[in-house]
């Protein structure tokens, strides 16, 4: 009995482990049989985009996506991604009158730095934008110079920034540099004494121009107040506020730099209604023609004077009673004070008096301001 059931237990396993197999060898067929079905699955897909999904962008292609095109100063609007957050940080009216400024301020400059540098200098206007006050601080090339002036008739700041190439143009061609060759530019050390007086000269002949620039629309004088190369002891606006932001180029000859100009806009409030304007002297709402025309006929107008006896404060009812006939007692004598009036207002005394058969009135003096009954 123990040889029988020894021999049935192998043959079950037996039995077992050829079933098994079998099992393992479909699902191995049928593994094999959806990886394929997938493959060519995948395959059709990418055929019916015709090659979209395997395309891959180059870094140009990116960049002009995202609205970065390497340098943002060089006046081009922007686009892509970048232009539609940029579009809601800024929206601020525009100022016609600030670009004839700045304008005029680029033409002198450019003759006050000929005689400053005793060299050929270019100044040019690259763009005028508004930008965040923090941003802009933010985004300042390091190192620099920053110079804080006052406009003592406005009573507030501005800020000038003044890049390293600038700088160190301005040092070699006032210390005697040669020409056609390059300023040398020594990074990773502080600006010397002798660095900064110079910039600070150079600061103080720009922000004359830019008084006499301003001077045919609103007399106002800029003064030096402070030379930082920290922005954050620079800040003369909340980080959050509007700044208008003006680029200048100075070229002399193979060497030069930038200098930027940023004015809050609460240091424009003061002559915002003049830069408003399209022309120097433009009037807003007003037409002088207009204006004589209308007082011409104003002056050609008829109106009714009327000339007021007496004055009475009686009943609604005492005049629902008036009859046909009915004699009506005036406070009025023969020397009594008359007044004319024109509507509500009074415009003039007089005596009363008789002109062959009509009742006249002799004006004696008239009334100043316009006092209304």
């Amino acid at each position: 009995m123990a040889d029988v059931e020894e021999l049935d237990d192998d043959a079950i396993a037996a039995q077992w482990e050829a079933e098994m197999a079998a099992d393992g060898a479909g699902d191995g067929a049928d593994g094999e049989d959806m990886a394929s079905e997938w493959e060519a699955m995948t395959d059709k897909e990418d055929d019916a985009t015709t090659g979209v999904v395997g395309r891959v962008l180059n870094q140009d292609e990116i960049d002009s996506l995202l609205g970065f095109d390497g340098d943002d100063s060089d006046g081009e609007d922007r686009n892509g991604i970048k232009a539609m957050i940029n579009s809601a940080l800024v929206s601020y009216e525009r100022l016609p009158m600030l670009e004839i400024v700045f304008d005029r301020l680029v033409r002198m400059m450019t003759t006050s730095l000929r005689n400053f540098t005793s060299d050929n200098v270019e100044v040019s206007l690259d763009n005028i934008t508004s930008v965040r006050f923090g941003d802009y601080l933010n985004s300042i090339p390091l190192p620099a110079i920053l110079a804080v002036h006052r406009a003592e008739e406005w009573d507030n700041y501005g800020l000038f920034t003044v890049d390293s190439n600038l700088i160190y143009s301005i040092v070699d061609v006032l210390l005697g540099g040669r020409r056609g060759t390059a300023a040398m530019r020594i990074e990773g050390r502080p600006y010397t004494t002798i660095e900064r007086s110079l910039v600070e000269r150079m600061i103080e002949v720009v922000l004359e121009d830019m008084s006499a620039a301003f001077e045919p629309l609103s007399p106002v004088t800029f003064k030096l107040d402070r030379m930082e190369t920290n922005p954050r002891f620079a800040a003369i606006a909340r980080p959050a506020n509007a700044a208008i932001l003006v680029r200048l180029r100075i070229d002399m000859e193979d060497r030069g730099g930038r200098i930027e100009l940023a004015l809050p806009y609460a240091t424009l409030e003061p002559i915002r209604e003049l830069l408003l304007q399209m022309f120097m002297g433009e009037k807003f709402g007003r037409d002088s023609i207009w204006e004589n025309h209308l007082a011409t006929e104003l002056w050609n107008t008829e109106i009714p004077i009327e000339a007021v006896l007496d004055e009475q404060a009686i009943t609604l009812g005492e005049v629902m009673n008036f009859h046909v006939g009915q004699t009506v007692m005036l406070n009025c004598g023969p020397d009594a004070n008359i007044r004319m009036r024109c509507g509500t207002v009074n415009l003039l005394n007089g005596r009363m008096g008789r002109l062959g058969n009509k009742i006249s009135v002799r004006i004696s003096d008239n009334i100043k301001g316009t006092a209304r009954v």
